[in-house]
């Protein structure tokens, strides 16, 4: 992967992978959320754990009314994607980090930009 924007395949990819958590978040269907989560994610932890996080942190992603991408880039091996999820106080702007791992895509954290996102939990 070349550093900088990236390529319409990758970010097509990468928009495909984080619809999919976000989509099972929203479900409530946790294993398939789970298995988006990049495997050294998934080392650090648990399932419980990860349910517990989104359910404390990121409540807007269960209860979401749509989101849209926006900027994608890479730079060290490391994707980052900009994503806006629109919750009852408007568009919640949120960082996707990403990495690949034997061609296998995973999400490693994703951190709010915007300074009152936790509000609309």
């Amino acid at each position: 992967m070349a550093d900088g924007t990236c390529t319409k395949k990758q970010a097509q990819l990468v928009q495909e992978h984080i619809s999919g958590q976000i989509d099972a978040i929203a479900k409530q269907e946790w294993e398939s959320a789970y298995s988006f989560a990049s495997p050294s994610f998934r080392m650090a932890v648990d399932i419980t754990r990860f349910i517990t996080i989104i359910g404390m942190q990121y409540g807007i992603l269960g209860s979401n009314q749509g989101y849209v991408f926006s900027e994608c880039t890479i730079a060290n091996n490391k994707i980052t994607q900009q994503v806006g999820v629109r919750g009852n106080s408007g568009l919640i702007d949120l960082t996707y980090m990403l990495s690949v791992k034997e061609s296998m895509l995973g999400v490693d954290s994703a951190v709010f930009t915007s300074a009152d996102a936790q509000l609309d939990a």
